[in-house]
Protein backbone atom coordinates (compact mmCIF):
# COMPACT_ATOMS: atom_id res chain seq x y z
CA UNK A 1 0.00 0.00 0.00
CA UNK A 2 0.96 4.33 -0.71
CA UNK A 3 0.15 6.77 1.75
CA UNK A 4 0.10 9.80 -1.08
CA UNK A 5 0.12 12.76 1.30
CA UNK A 6 0.16 16.50 -0.39
CA UNK A 7 0.38 19.56 1.60
CA UNK A 8 -0.39 23.09 0.11
CA UNK A 9 0.47 26.54 0.73
CA UNK A 10 -1.40 29.24 -0.59
CA UNK A 11 0.10 31.90 -2.97
CA UNK A 12 1.05 35.54 -1.64
CA UNK A 13 -2.33 37.51 -1.54
CA UNK A 14 -4.94 34.20 -1.25
CA UNK A 15 -6.46 32.78 1.86
CA UNK A 16 -9.74 31.23 2.64
CA UNK A 17 -11.73 33.92 1.70
CA UNK A 18 -10.99 33.41 -1.57
CA UNK A 19 -13.71 31.67 -3.59
CA UNK A 20 -11.19 30.02 -5.75
CA UNK A 21 -9.58 28.79 -2.69
CA UNK A 22 -12.86 27.27 -1.35
CA UNK A 23 -13.79 26.01 -5.08
CA UNK A 24 -10.67 24.14 -4.97
CA UNK A 25 -11.27 22.57 -1.27
CA UNK A 26 -14.90 21.54 -2.42
CA UNK A 27 -13.25 19.73 -5.56
CA UNK A 28 -10.68 18.08 -3.08
CA UNK A 29 -13.21 16.64 -0.75
CA UNK A 30 -14.97 14.76 -4.39
CA UNK A 31 -11.26 13.25 -5.37
CA UNK A 32 -12.12 10.41 -2.52
CA UNK A 33 -15.47 10.25 -4.38
CA UNK A 34 -14.57 10.10 -7.91
CA UNK A 35 -11.64 8.58 -7.77
CA UNK A 36 -11.81 4.84 -7.26
CA UNK A 37 -8.29 3.82 -6.90
CA UNK A 38 -8.29 5.38 -3.45
CA UNK A 39 -9.33 3.11 -0.22
CA UNK A 40 -8.87 6.11 2.02
CA UNK A 41 -9.06 9.67 1.35
CA UNK A 42 -8.77 12.54 3.90
CA UNK A 43 -8.73 16.43 3.40
CA UNK A 44 -8.43 19.39 5.60
CA UNK A 45 -7.50 22.97 6.88
CA UNK A 46 -4.69 23.47 8.67
CA UNK A 47 -5.63 24.56 12.29
CA UNK A 48 -2.14 26.09 13.22
CA UNK A 49 -1.00 29.60 12.95
CA UNK A 50 2.81 28.54 13.34
CA UNK A 51 4.78 30.28 10.33
CA UNK A 52 5.95 27.01 8.45
CA UNK A 53 2.61 25.59 8.36
CA UNK A 54 0.68 24.97 5.00
CA UNK A 55 -2.73 25.61 4.54
CA UNK A 56 -4.48 22.23 3.46
CA UNK A 57 -3.72 18.71 3.47
CA UNK A 58 -5.17 15.94 1.31
CA UNK A 59 -4.09 12.44 2.08
CA UNK A 60 -4.75 8.88 -0.07
CA UNK A 61 -4.55 4.97 0.23
CA UNK A 62 -3.54 3.59 -2.87
CA UNK A 63 -2.56 -0.34 -3.76
CA UNK A 64 1.09 0.60 -5.33
CA UNK A 65 2.76 3.17 -7.20
CA UNK A 66 0.87 1.64 -10.40
CA UNK A 67 -2.64 2.75 -8.69
CA UNK A 68 -0.65 5.95 -7.88
CA UNK A 69 -0.16 6.30 -11.49
CA UNK A 70 -3.77 5.60 -12.73
CA UNK A 71 -4.48 8.17 -10.22
CA UNK A 72 -2.78 10.65 -11.13
CA UNK A 73 -4.24 11.16 -14.61
CA UNK A 74 -7.71 10.89 -13.83
CA UNK A 75 -9.62 13.36 -15.11
CA UNK A 76 -11.31 14.84 -11.74
CA UNK A 77 -7.97 14.40 -10.04
CA UNK A 78 -6.60 16.38 -13.07
CA UNK A 79 -9.22 19.35 -12.58
CA UNK A 80 -8.13 19.48 -9.03
CA UNK A 81 -4.55 20.01 -9.61
CA UNK A 82 -5.67 22.67 -12.25
CA UNK A 83 -7.78 24.48 -9.31
CA UNK A 84 -4.77 24.00 -6.58
CA UNK A 85 -2.15 25.10 -9.31
CA UNK A 86 -3.57 28.78 -9.61
CA UNK A 87 -3.92 29.43 -6.00
CA UNK A 88 -0.95 27.45 -4.17
CA UNK A 89 2.27 25.49 -4.61
CA UNK A 90 2.63 22.17 -2.81
CA UNK A 91 5.15 19.43 -1.61
CA UNK A 92 3.92 16.23 -1.56
CA UNK A 93 5.26 12.52 -0.18
CA UNK A 94 4.01 8.66 -1.39
CA UNK A 95 5.28 5.91 1.61
CA UNK A 96 4.98 2.83 1.99
CA UNK A 97 2.11 1.64 4.29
Amino acid sequence: MIRHVVLFKFKSGIDWSDPRAQAAERTAAQVGVEVPELHEWRHGRNVSDRPIAYDFLVEGLLDDMDAVGRYLVHPFHQDAITQWRDISNWVMVDVEA
